[in-house]
């Protein structure tokens, strides 16, 4: 296997998407993701940094195909393969507004947290330094949009909790501090 590929890969599909309140490239969020959940468990960090490659198709253009190829190529194992693609799968939001335009946001949310509490525990894993990367950003960059997003993000870790304790411990500790940093009491 080469990760070196990966990376490319990765690149390549992101190549045009950027952070919403820096303009950074979006790679550097995956970047950031995969480093944190690295030692975690076996392929942690080719997970954390396709966490986003199927959700974010707009801009990657990859399908799930498209991802098992570009693993296949890569020099992964089928199998391997297909546990990478099943724990992205499991990170790919089903809830969004473009499926379900007739549902409410805290509805959809609702259900995806729900939907998230049962995911395997790696991918929770996976979920938590998703959320500990987002966090600091939309609390610096929109504190309106912060509190809802604070909130959203407290109601799924209430049943998210598979996943490994130090890293989960560690996102309810970024969002304690994202609220405090906010003045705020969920």
């Amino acid at each position: 296997m080469s990760l070196v590929k990966l990376i490319n890969f990765v690149k390549e599909k992101h190549s045009t998407q950027v952070r919403k309140y820096t303009g950074e490239p979006y790679f550097n969020h995956l970047l950031e993701v995969a480093s944190m959940v690295d030692d975690c468990f076996p392929y942690a960090f080719e997970i954390g940094l396709l966490h986003d490659i199927l959700e974010d198709w707009q801009y990657t253009n990859c399908t799930m195909e498209d991802l098992y190829h570009g693993l296949i190529d890569c020099g992964y194992h089928e199998q391997v393969t297909e546990y990478i693609c099943n724990c992205v799968d499991d990170l790919s939001d089903v809830y969004t507004h473009d499926m379900f335009p007739e549902i409410n946001r805290q509805s959809r949310k609702k259900m995806e947290a729900e939907r998230l509490w049962t995911i395997h525990p790696n991918s929770q894993s996976v979920k938590y330094c998703d959320l500990i990367n987002n966090t600091s950003s939309i609390v610096q960059h929109d504190p309106k949009f912060a509190v809802v997003y604070l909130q959203e993000k407290e109601y799924i870790l209430t049943g998210m909790t598979a996943g490994d304790p130090l890293l989960l411990k560690r996102c309810q500790d970024t969002l304690l501090l994202a609220k405090s940093q906010l003045f705020i009491d969920l």
